[in-house]
C-alpha cells in the first residue's frame, strides 16, 4: 500500500513542513525507520533519535519541527495522530459475503445478506447477525444472541446464549463471552451447590476484547461492558460486573463478580479487583500494575499497592519483619502517651 505524506496529513489534520508528495509505504520507530516510512516523536525520551532518523516523515509537535531532518507532520498530539495514521495501513483479511457451505445455522436466525459467515461457524436458534458482520472460521454463537453492524469475530470465538455485541466491535480469537459465572454455596454437608447463572452479557459498540479473555454471564441480570471499552488478552471479568465506557483493562486483569469499574478507568497489567463485598471504582481511576484493589474507590486518581521487589535474601528478611509491624506500632503508641 502506497500513500503520500499529504494523504496522511489530510487524514490526521496535520500541517506539512517539507515535501508532501513523498510516497509512504509503512510505519516505523524513530530509531529503526527506513526511507518510505512515517514515524512519530511522542515522548521526550526518544528525542535523541530525531536527528538521525531515516524516516521519510515524522509526526511531531510544533516545537520539534525545526529539529526534524526530514518532512515534519505538525500536530498537537503526535501519539494520537500516529494512532490515526496507522489505520491507513491496516490490511484486514478478506471476508467473502454470505454463508460458507460448512456453517450450521439453526432455525429462526436472522442473517443479514451482507454478513460473512466463515467455515465451520455454528449459530444457535433465534440469533441475529447484522449488516457487515464478519464471523471467521469456527466461531460458535449461542441461542438468542445479537451481533450488530460491522462487528468482527476472529476464529474460534465463543458466545454462549443471550449475548449481545454492539456495532463495530472486535472479539479476538479464543475469547469466551457468556460462560457461567463462578457462583457456588456450600450445602449442609459442605458440598458446593451451584447457583444458576440466568443472566446474559451486554457488550456495547466499539468494544475490543483480546485473545483468550473471558466475560462471564450474570447470575440474574446481565454483565455489562459499555461502549468503547478495550480489554487486553487473558483478562477475566466476573459475573454481574459493569465496566464503564472507554475504560481499559490491560493483560491479566482479574475482576471479581459484581464489581463496578467507572468510565475512563485504566487497570494496568495484573491488577486484581475484589474484596469481602463488591468493589466500585468511580470514573477516572487508574490502577498501576499488579495492584490488588480490595476496597471501593470514590476519588479519581492514580492508585498503587504493590511492594517493590528486592534481592531474594533481603526480601525474606523484610517479609519476616512485616509480622512485627503491629507490635512495633503498639510500642510506639505507648511511648507517645504522656
Amino acid at each position: 500500500m502506497t500513500i503520500t505524506v499529504e494523504d496522511i496529513a489530510r487524514a490526521i489534520g496535520a500541517r506539512v513542513v517539507g515535501e508532501g508528495e513523498i510516497p509512504i509505504t509503512g510505519l516505523g520507530s524513530l530509531e529503526t525507520a527506513q526511507s518510505g516510512q512515517v514515524s512519530h516523536l511522542s515522548s521526550p525520551s526518544y528525542r535523541a533519535y530525531l536527528s538521525t532518523t531515516q524516516a521519510s516523515a515524522v509526526i511531531v509537535k510544533a516545537e520539534d519541527a525545526q529539529a526534524c531532518p526530514t518532512t515534519a507532520l505538525v500536530v498537537s498530539n503526535p501519539y494520537l495522530s500516529f494512532a490515526r495514521a496507522s489505520q491507513l495501513f491496516v490490511r484486514r483479511p478478506e471476508a467473502a459475503l454470505g454463508v460458507h457451505t460448512s456453517a450450521q445455522i439453526a432455525p429462526g436466525c436472522d442473517i443479514h445478506p451482507t454478513a460473512s459467515i466463515g467455515a465451520g461457524v455454528v449459530i444457535g436458534s433465534h440469533s441475529k447477525i447484522g449488516p457487515g458482520v464478519v464471523l471467521m472460521a469456527n466461531c460458535v454463537i449461542g441461542e438468542r444472541c445479537q451481533i450488530d453492524a460491522e462487528t468482527r469475530l476472529y476464529p474460534n470465538v465463543t458466545l454462549y446464549s443471550d449475548v449481545s455485541v454492539g456495532a463495530r466491535s472486535t472479539l479476538h480469537s479464543g475469547c469466551v463471552i457468556g460462560a457461567d459465572g463462578f457462583g457456588f454455596t456450600p450445602d449442609e454437608q459442605g458440598h458446593m451447590q451451584e447457583i444458576a447463572q440466568l443472566g446474559g452479557v451486554e457488550i456495547g459498540a466499539d468494544v475490543s476484547i483480546g485473545a483468550g479473555s473471558s466475560v462471564d454471564r450474570g447470575a440474574i441480570e446481565a454483565t455489562v461492558i459499555e461502549d468503547g471499552v478495550k480489554i487486553d488478552n487473558q483478562v477475566q471479568v466476573g459475573h454481574n460486573c459493569r465496566i464503564g465506557a472507554h475504560s481499559l483493562l490491560c493483560g491479566c486483569v482479574g475482576i471479581a463478580g459484581s464489581s463496578i469499574v467507572g468510565k475512563h478507568c485504566v487497570l494496568a497489567g495484573g491488577v486484581g479487583v475484589g474484596g469481602d463485598k463488591p468493589v466500585t471504582l468511580c470514573d477516572g481511576v487508574m490502577v498501576t500494575a499488579y495492584t490488588p484493589v480490595t476496597q471501593s474507590v470514590d476519588k479519581p486518581g492514580v492508585y498503587s499497592g504493590t511492594v517493590v521487589f528486592h534481592e531474594h535474601g533481603k526480601w525474606r528478611r523484610n517479609a519476616l519483619r512485616f509480622n512485627a509491624l503491629d507490635d512495633l506500632f503498639k510500642r510506639v503508641k505507648k511511648l507517645e502517651r504522656p
